[in-house]
């Protein structure tokens, strides 16, 4: 400002400004300079263009605010010193930022509001400072138009006109929208006001939705399937904010009549022991008004993956024959591994329905004797059998039954084994059997091999003829191949499961040709063959589908079922008589512990209308069967655990009966409710006896087996035979099996006899029984007994523990230390002790039984003679007996009974006699015993005084 100042005074000095003396004349030359200098009028833009953000205050000008004055440089003339808006309630104001360069600031002087004013339009005008300090005619600019555009801030969400959205549809339909929903936002400008985009939130659901807020399906919606829909959707601003809150749509489905089976339930319960049960009692065909001429249904029961195909009795094979009516001589080739048949111990095992498992790697040698050793012409092959493809383009050989030469050659004398999903049996004969050239390799080729699935597979061979039966039915081979029998020699064979023994022909004997699938029940009877009547029984299930009542289906239904009735397909032409016939089908198992789990169940429908093929489709019911566990048995085996005989009953010809008190008892925990409904107490198991079957008992030697030239176990064949079970002997033990009722079981173990021929080393052996139901299924509790020997070098030391242990009913059992010495040197012989004890006691009791009678007679007679006294207390003297009673005696309570101190009395009588026909007491000796007595019937609470029948006494 200081340059700006100077300047100016050259230019007084040539106006001839003097600084001469007159003060009037001086201020006249002033304002005549202020006139000369301020003659300019401040300069502005004619308009501007302004934009402030709303809640901020600071405007952008275009131009920016500048003004300019002419007279400048010259102080205050030439200066700007303010900017006014004219206006009324104007939010803005005008400072200037630099009097000399006239440069100016446009504000705002509150928070500016784009949802109240989106824009502003004001006049602005420029002053300069005047002529000087004091002056105050200001020269103004002229007026310029200012227009300014408040910017909008996104600070609100979108939100939706309707809290909540409804519409129905109808389900099968394609809509193109269903509904639409809308929202705004109150931001001011169109970028944050306008809605650039809708979403669905929620997940998995068959909705779409535009830009614009149409929602539509995007696949046919099912009534079935779901009722109703409820989904979430929101909105964004053009500015991607979300809306505040979600909307909810609510899409409801509207069925419409089509075809299909109606009121049937998905699962159905089954409850082991409920019979027949109805499948869909309720269902019925909604045809939708069409003109049926005709309906056929297949009902289908899924039960491949349970068990060996469907739910069959588990036991195990051998009973399983016997069951069914097979002849005897079957050999089982996989057993259960026990004791006596170890060789299946190390197969895997699937389940407890002793199926077998062979991953390629694994085989067993059934040991030497089991199986003959030559077959004969007739002889039968079963086995239940998985097996899927083999892998490899060329797979080898997978050997099912196997018997080769053990050592030095590899010759195949018969075989059993699939190749390339053929089946293929090899037998060759002997030169001694025949010398010619025979058939040797029969090959069946069947899809079933390889299908995975269980099958029952029958091998009847009556050579030269060998039938295959496969589910029952008969499959002749495709292919047979002839070859020279084999060369004798002396070279012993090796049986083989799951792979075939390579004995020869190789460094190291091992397995070879394994097997891959899965085995059961594979047997093996020389001799005989089985009739298809066997073969049926034996893979017949025992689950399936079956119509109750069939008289009520009427004359125009037609059914069918396949053997094993899985499938039951059925015709008609009347709907109404098809839905009572569908009814009427229901889910039978007859097994009493079946095999719980899923079966799958599929009805299939097939409608033929008035002049057409097919008309209408119909959907398939898919449903399933949920077989509930069964209750387990406890099978609980109970007698006498422990006892001694005398070591010549070992010797003698029927020995020692093992078990003849043991019972089998089979109970189920039953859970009763408490009586009142009301109340919280829990609820009590009740145990319930139950009734089934049992298929083996094993009774086990514990502590080495059996020595076959000094001991053995016997048990008579005929009672196996009339109670239809079988028995193997061993040195072990023996093992009763079969397919019998508990009580036969019971009654055969009646019977089983051990003996012993030198039985004076021998102090005791131990025996154990262990039942099963199902084949090892469900099994009883060990049952551990001990049989003692008595020798005559010890017989006094057993006698004395026997007579412990078995007591006659009415003995307490008293331990005298004393008694031990004389025990010793009585009798050799136990039932000569215990006449000796009996007779004494029963003297004794005899002696005071007499003694109490002669008292109470004494009595009675003592008290008709003085029955003054009857009520005080009584006193009887007699030369032989002296009697004092107690006097406190009567004030006992009355709670106590005659028959609490009716043996005290009689113990006392006892006493009393005794003393008096032993000897001579004196008085005061009696009546201290009489006192003393006194006090002990006080302690033993006696309800009254002694009352004495003295009538007939003798004096």
């Amino acid at each position: 400002m200081l340059p700006g100042r100077l300047c100016w005074v050259p230019l007084l000095l040539a106006l001839g400004v003097g600084s001469g003396s007159g003060g009037g004349g001086d201020s006249r030359q002033r304002r005549l300079l202020a006139a000369k200098v301020n003659k300019h009028k401040p300069w502005i833009e004619t308009s501007y263009h302004g934009v402030i953000t709303e809640n901020n205050d600071t405007v952008i000008l275009d131009p920016p605010l500048v003004a300019l004055d002419k007279d400048a440089p010259v102080p205050f003339a030439g200066e700007i010193c303010a900017f006014k808006i004219h206006g009324q309630e104007l939010p803005f104001e005008a400072v200037v930022l630099n009097k000399t360069s006239g440069e100016g600031r446009l504000r705002a002087k509150s928070p500016i509001d784009c949802e109240l004013q989106k824009e502003y339009t004001f006049i602005i005008q420029a002053y300069d400072c005047g002529a000087g300090p004091h002056e105050t005619a200001w020269k103004k600019s002229h007026k310029a138009v200012v227009h300014i555009q408040v910017k909008d801030v996104n600070e609100f969400a979108p939100t939706f006109k309707e809290p909540a959205y409804k519409a129905v549809v109808t389900e099968g339909k394609i809509y193109d929208s269903i509904l639409q929903v809308e929202a705004i936002d109150e931001d001011c400008s169109p970028q944050y006001s306008q809605i650039c985009n809708y979403e669905i939130v929620t997940t998995d659901v068959p909705f779409a939705i535009d830009r614009n807020g149409n929602i539509r399906n995007t696949e046919k919606l099912s009534y079935d399937k779901q009722h109703q829909y409820e989904i979430l959707v929101t909105a964004y601003d053009c500015g991607q904010k979300p809306a505040a809150q979600d909307t909810l749509v609510q899409v409801d489905v509207k069925p419409v009549c089509k075809p299909g089976w109606q009121d049937w339930t998905k699962r159905i319960e089954y409850q082991p022991g409920s019979g027949s049960m109805p499948l869909f009692p309720s269902i019925h065909l909604e045809t939708c008004d069409g003109a049926v001429s005709s309906l056929q249904i297949v009902a289908e029961l899924q039960t491949n993956y349970i068990g060996k195909g469907c739910d069959r009795e588990t036991y195990s094979e051998k009973s399983l024959q016997k069951l069914c009516g097979a002849s005897s001589g079957i050999i089982d080739l996989l057993p259960s591994p026990s004791a006596a048949t170890n060789w299946t111990a190390g197969l895997l095992v699937d389940s407890s329905e002793m199926i077998f498992k062979f991953d390629g790697r694994q085989g067993a040698k059934i040991p030497d004797g089991i199986v003959p050793k030559n077959l004969t012409d007739q002889f039968t092959i079963t086995m239940w059998m998985k097996h899927g493809p083999s892998p490899g383009v060329r797979a080898e050989k997978e050997t099912i039954l196997c018997n080769s030469d053990k050592t030095e050659m590899n010759r195949h004398h018969y075989a059993l084994y699939v190749h390339n999903c053929r089946l293929v049996f090899l037998l060759r004969k002997d030169f001694d059997q025949a010398d010619t050239f025979r058939p040797a390799e029969f090959h069946w080729k069947l899809d079933q091999i390889c299908d995975k699935e269980w099958h029952y597979y029958v091998i009847n061979v009556e050579f030269p003829v060998v039938t295959l039966y496969m589910d029952g039915a008969t499959y002749e081979p495709y292919l047979v191949t002839n070859d020279w029998p084999i060369h004798p020699s002396h070279i012993a064979m090796q049986l083989t499961v799951g792979a075939c023994w390579q004995g020869g022909e190789v460094t190291k004997p091992r397995f070879a040709q394994f097997f891959h699938g899965s085995l059961a029940s594979l047997t093996i009877r020389p001799g005989k063959m089985e009739s298809q009547k066997v073969i049926s029984c034996l893979q017949a299930c025992k689950e399936g589908l079956d119509i109750n009542s069939l008289e009520s289906l009427g004359q125009g239904i037609k059914y069918h079922f396949n053997p094993s009735q899985s499938i039951l397909v059925m015709e008609g032409d009347d709907i109404g008589h098809i839905n009572r016939a569908l009814q009427k089908v229901s889910y039978i198992n007859s097994r009493q512990f079946p095999t719980a789990g899923v079966r799958r169940l599929k009805v299939s429908s097939k409608v033929q209308c008035f002049g057409e093929d097919v008309c209408i489709s119909i959907p398939e019911v898919d449903a399933y069967v949920m077989v509930l566990q069964a209750i387990e048995p406890r099978i609980t085996l109970r007698g006498t655990d422990h006892f001694w005989r005398p070591a010549a009953q070992f010797e003698s010809a029927r020995g020692v009966t093992l078990f003849p008190d043991i019972k089998i008892v089979s109970t189920f925990a039953k859970t009763e409710a408490p009586g009142d409904v009301k109340t919280t107490a829990p609820k009590s198991e009740v145990l319930e006896e139950m009734l089934h079957n049992l298929d083996f008992c094993d009774i086990l030697v514990i502590g080495g087996d059996l020595d076959p030239r000094q001991e053995c176990l016997e048990l008579n064949h005929s009672e196996l035979h009339q109670r239809h079970l079988d028995a193997t002997n061993s040195t072990a033990g023996y093992s009763i099996y079969g397919v019998g009722s508990m009580s036969r079981y019971e009654q055969v173990l009646h019977h089983i006899h051990y003996r012993n021929w030198h039985p004076a080393s021998l102090e005791a052996r131990h025996f154990r029984i262990k039942c099963s139901e199902l084949n090892g299924r469900y099994t009883s509790n060990e049952f551990n007994l001990e049989v003692s020997v008595l020798h005559e070098d010890r017989v006094s030391n057993k006698e004395h523990v026997n007579h412990l242990i078995v007591q006659p009913p009415f003995l307490q059992s008293v331990y005298h230390p004393e008694s031990r010495s004389s025990i010793q040197h009585s009798s050799v012989v136990p039932s000569i002790a215990t006449v000796v004890i009996i007779i004494s006691v029963c003297m004794l009791v005899f002696v005071v039984a007499m003694g109490v009678y002669r008292v109470r007679i004494a009595h009675q007679h003592f008290i008709q003679e003085t029955e003054a006294a009857k009520e005080s207390e009584m006193d009887w003297d007699d030369s032989a007996l002296t009697i004092t009673v107690n006097p406190m005696e009567k004030h006992e309570g009355p709670g106590h009974g005659e028959d609490e101190t009716e043996g005290e009395e009689e113990e006392e009588a006892e006493e009393e006699m005794s003393s008096s026909s032993g000897s001579d007491d004196s008085e005061e000796e009696e009546e201290e015993e009489g006192m003393g007595r006194g006090r002990h019937g006080q302690n033993g609470a006696r309800q009254a005084q002694l009352e004495w029948d003295d009538s007939t006494l003798p004096y």
